[in-house]
C-alpha cells in the first residue's frame, strides 16, 4: 500500500483529495499538515511514499519543502498541487527536486495520474508543460524574453516577492530569510525593476495578486 502525505492548509481541500486518493486502489492517506514545519515532521514520524503538496503555504512555501526533503529524504518524491501557472512553476519544482507539478483546476484523474506515474519512478508533466520544455530545448529555438514576468525572478526573489504578497513585514521577511534589511531592500529593488513596478505600494499590491489568485499581468 503506497503512504500519501498531503500538504495544503486549507481543510475542505485536503479533506476532499483524501477522499479522492482513498478510493483509489493500492494508495492511502496516511497524514495531513498544513505548513512545512508540520510536514517535515509527519515526514519524520510516518515515512510516506509520496508527498503532494501546495507551494503557497504559511511561512515556508512548497518548493522550500521540496528542497529540504531532497536534502533530508531524498528517496521520497513530491508533486506539486498549485493554483499558480504550470508554464511559469513548473521548471522551478523540477528544478529543486520536484516529480509532478498538476494545477489544482485540473480534472481528478489528471492528480492520480501524476501520483501513478511518479510512485512507478517516472516524472509528471502536462501536455502544454512538456510542449514548452522541448521548444525550450529545441536547437535553433529563437530566444524569446520570459512568457511570464515572474520568470524574470530568482528563486529567492520569488520568495520575498510572495511573503511579501503575505503581507509580511521587512522585519520578518528579513529574519525568516536570514538576510540583513540592506539585502531585503536590494532583493526588493530588483523585483521591482524586473517586474516594471513604480514603488513599493505597486509592488505590495502585484505580490497580493499572485498570492490570492496565482496570476500577475503581463
Amino acid at each position: 500500500m503506497n503512504r500519501i502525505l498531503l500538504v495544503d492548509d486549507h481543510p475542505l481541500l485536503r479533506e476532499g483529495l483524501t477522499r479522492l486518493i482513498s478510493s483509489e486502489s493500492g494508495m492511502m492517506v496516511c497524514g495531513t499538515a498544513s505548513s512545512v514545519q508540520e510536514a517535515l515532521a509527519m515526514v519524520e514520524a510516518e515515512k510516506p511514499n509520496l508527498v503532494i503538496t501546495d507551494l503557497t503555504l504559511p511561512g515556508r512555501n512548497g518548493l522550500e519543502l521540496i528542497k529540504d526533503l531532497g536534502a533530508t529524504y531524498p528517496e521520497i518524491p513530491t508533486i506539486v498541487l498549485s493554483m499558480h501557472d504550470e508554464l511559469f512553476y513548473a521548471e522551478r519544482v523540477l528544478r529543486a527536486g520536484g516529480r509532478g507539478y498538476v494545477m489544482k483546476d485540473a480534472p481528478p484523474d489528471h492528480l492520480l495520474k501524476a501520483t501513478r506515474t511518479v510512485l512507478d519512478g517516472g516524472v509528471f508533466a502536462s501536455p502544454a508543460v512538456t510542449s514548452h520544455f522541448l521548444q525550450a530545448l529545441s536547437p535553433g529555438s529563437p530566444q524569446t524574453k520570459p512568457s511570464f514576468p515572474l520568470e524574470r525572478l530568482t528563486d529567492r526573489e520569488m520568495e520575498v516577492f510572495e511573503l511579501i504578497g503575505k503581507a509580511k513585514s521587512n522585519h520578518d521577511i528579513a529574519c525568516r530569510l536570514s538576510i540583513s534589511p540592506r539585502t531585503l531592500d536590494a532583493h526588493r529593488a530588483h523585483i521591482r525593476e524586473k517586474l516594471g513596478l513604480g514603488d513599493g505600494n505597486e509592488l505590495t499590491r502585484y505580490a497580493i495578486r499572485w498570492v490570492e489568485i496565482g496570476m500577475i499581468e503581463s
